[in-house]
């Protein structure tokens, strides 16, 4: 089978290690990659939202599957045009994508079919989000309506905080289109989690419970990210809960859009907020998450080829038919090594020492995410670099696994979290 992954990131890399070890795989591309997915993939440099590049690459190299890593080509309807001309693509059409593309749509669908969220109200006009601020007081948050590349959430702590964030998207249009609309909604409490499941309209297929660490500093504070580590399972997810989320949440979605005449096939990842009346809907995204991935496929013993081709069938009867997944019963964690300042402005071009000594450790694997490869070097070229992942009999030992390989790594600037997993430890407990 000849593959065609689209993405640039750790959570790409994640997807070609994995995509590598399946017997159907005859060869790889990936475009455009980065300085790790080189080493198992042919790289090209096709810009992930050249949707007809990619066609034509597709056509010209008859490719068995494509698989989508980031959200802007689903949004941009990249499933509907490679269907078009009968090739199988791995992800939800341009409808379904809405989902993440739409913080509108996706608060007007559960809010329609019982899908449990925070109150909300939507404004097309800045002044009169304001006025609402103002009735409802603080804490709060803020919500762009479309794509902000994961920025586009402000969890206001003070009334004037939250007037700032509509001035910032609605009129000084740090988002550009995003912002033209808002959402204002309540600040739930509460430990969050990742729930991510494979779907194609009609069978369900759970992937391991993990939890994100989206703060860039320990004890999660300092500004959001677009995630510093992650580890799998999620001790807080009991076998209760995981039941509920399926049901009032991933159930009552998956119905409401065939309702809506919309079948959804691919990855469907929820950002789940556990209150104390239940767990509650944060976000919707329609790609696999970031770095939760990293931390989750080196559990999965399933051949996730299969599971994808059965999945762009619409055919995932047949993997559920079989028992569904085969993961390993061990834990995993991943801690993310970023560029100093982070996400705010960081230089690129550093080069990456230590990775050789990664290689020959045990259970560990280190995905790239923003690197290039430049002769025999491997430099930085984003905010977040490198992705560590260990596995380990328990989470503390997968923890100091981990944190170990870490140690191994050096880039000017580097910077990462020196607490990933620890609340699980605590959950343990």
């Amino acid at each position: 089978m000849r593959v065609l992954l689209i993405g640039s990131g750790g959570r790409e890399h994640a997807l070609v290690w994995k995509i590598a070890q399946s017997k159907l795989m005859e060869k790889i591309f990936c475009v455009p990659g980065n300085g790790g997915i080189a080493q198992q993939a042919e790289c090209l440099d096709i810009k992930a939202e050249d949707i007809q590049g990619l066609l034509d690459f597709a056509k010209r190299e008859k490719i068995d599957l494509t698989v989508v890593g980031p959200e802007a080509p689903l949004a941009a309807g990249i499933v509907d045009e490679f269907q078009n001309y009968n090739l199988r693509i791995f992800g939800p059409n341009k409808l379904a994508s809405q989902l993440e593309a739409s913080k509108v749509f996706a608060k007007e669908l559960m809010a329609k079919y019982r899908v449990p969220t925070a109150n909300f109200k939507i404004f097309d006009y800045a002044d009169e989000a304001k006025k609402y601020i103002e009735q409802i007081g603080a804490p709060c948050v803020v919500k762009a309506d479309g794509l902000a590349q994961g920025k586009g959430v402000i969890v206001a702590q003070t009334v004037d905080e939250a007037k700032q964030a509509v001035t910032s998207i609605m009129q000084d249009r740090i988002f550009g289109d995003a912002g033209n609309r808002v959402i204002i909604e309540d600040c739930l409490e509460g430990q969050e989690t990742s729930i991510i499941v494979i779907t194609d309209s009609k069978e369900v297929i759970p992937l391991a419970s993990s939890q994100d660490h989206k703060r860039v500093f320990d004890h999660d504070f300092g500004s959001n990210t677009g995630g510093m580590g992650a580890y799998s399972p999620a001790p807080i997810v009991t076998r209760e809960l995981w039941k509920e989320i399926l049901d009032t949440v991933i159930y009552r979605t998956i119905d409401g859009l065939a309702k809506e005449g919309i079948d959804y096939k691919g990855v469907l990842y929820v950002g789940i907020m556990l209150t104390k009346e239940g767990p509650k809907v944060l976000e919707f995204n329609v790609r696999f998450g970031d770095p939760e991935t990293q931390a989750i496929l080196p559990r999965l013993n399933s051949d996730l080829s299969e599971v994808m081709l059965a999945t762009s069938n619409g055919k995932l009867n047949k993997i559920t038919k079989t028992g569904g997944l085969k993961w390993d019963s061990r834990a995993c964690v991943c801690v993310v090594c970023a560029s100093g300042g982070y996400p705010g402005e960081y230089e690129k071009g550093k080069e990456i020492f230590g990775l050789d000594q990664t290689v020959k450790m045990k259970d560990i694997i280190v995905f790239h995410a923003g690197t290039k490869k430049q002769g025999d070097k491997i430099l930085t070229s984003g905010g977040r670099v490198l992705g560590v992942t260990g596995l380990g009999n328990t989470i503390k030992e997968a923890i100091d696994q981990t944190y170990q390989a870490v140690g191994k790594i050096h880039f000017a600037g580097m910077h990462y979290r020196k607490d990933i997993g620890h609340k699980a430890i605590k959950e343990v407990k």
